[in-house]
């Protein structure tokens, strides 16, 4: 079945660069690397034919690929996503993002990146910021996304940088934004561990919050959201991600019938069906064609 990823970063050499970076360099490996082979690392993985290629081995259709804005600058511009939409030729589908040290701006960026770029969400990191989803800076783009009737993406949980993980509790956090923005899109990235339960229960609560698992293998699922994608509720939920270039989709894919075990082939299909893209396909509000089989 063809997959739709829905938390990726097509990378540029500021964003592989980036100091926070360090944490992760050394869970994939990149800091046993010499200066020079990490530099030739660094440089194919910035080609947007290597990222189409990781998605082809995985059999991914599309992936939801985002801007990065941070405190210390851009790492990766709405501009810039616009132009690696463009070089796939669709494969990648644009995710904005907006200085929150702004707020006057945002709106106006908002819309350029829905009605100009043709963006399909809008994402946010609250680690990076050192602010939590429900601070007032961020609010101006909750509401534009509402307005605009497009997701927002934020990451939930731990944070794999070295920065505080204070920020990604579903509890308070975004439990507040679902009651203060009611008809918000709320997609959820990186599953919300440790705190997997109260992510299920407030995406349970509210009908407009979602959870993606980027940032995870099938193997590292926590049990407690591998039995919300196979329930009745859950099952229409969950989206897949991979957070690529960290994970690649063929890597967190690989075990997914993990999923699946033990259910009927009825029950197995819709499950598969929704985990890997029509949940997207709804959220995401995408028009693609069924891919040819």
């Amino acid at each position: 079945m063809k997959a739709i990823d829905a938390w990726i970063q097509h990378p540029t050499l500021k964003f592989v660069g980036a100091d926070w970076a360090a944490s992760i360099n050394r869970w994939t490996g990149k800091s046993k690397l010499s200066p020079a082979q990490a530099k030739k690392v660094n440089e194919m993985g910035c080609k947007v034919s290597t990222t189409v290629a990781a998605m082809d081995e995985a059999d991914v259709q599309f992936s939801l690929s985002s801007a990065w804005y941070s405190p210390e600058g851009v790492l990766i511009s709405n501009d810039q996503v616009a132009e690696f939409v463009k070089e796939s030729k669709g494969r990648l589908i644009g995710v904005g993002s907006v200085d929150a040290s702004k707020p006057e701006a945002i709106l106006k960026e908002t819309q350029r990146c829905v009605h100009d770029l043709g963006f399909k969400a809008m994402r946010i990191l609250p680690w990076l910021w050192n602010m939590p989803p429900t601070h007032r800076n961020f609010y101006p783009l909750h509401a534009a996304c509402s307005d605009l009737n497009i997701p927002l993406c934020l990451q939930v949980g731990h944070t794999g940088p070295l920065r505080t993980s204070e920020f990604g509790r579903p509890i308070p956090y975004i439990d507040r934004m679902a009651l203060d923005f009611p008809n918000l899109k709320i997609v959820c990235g990186h599953i919300g561990y440790p705190w997997t339960e109260e992510m299920i229960a407030v995406a349970t609560k509210y009908p407009n919050v979602y959870i993606d698992t980027s940032a995870y293998v099938v193997s590292r699922y926590p049990q407690a959201i591998v039995d919300y994608i196979r329930s009745k509720s859950g099952r229409h939920k969950v989206l897949f991600g991979s957070n690529y270039p960290m994970l690649t989709p063929s890597r967190c894919l690989k075990h997914q019938e993990r999923i699946y075990e033990g259910l009927s082939k009825a029950d197995a299909d819709e499950v598969r069906h929704l985990f890997m893209r029509g949940n997207a396909i709804k959220v995401f509000n995408l028009n693609v064609e069924a891919p040819k089989l």
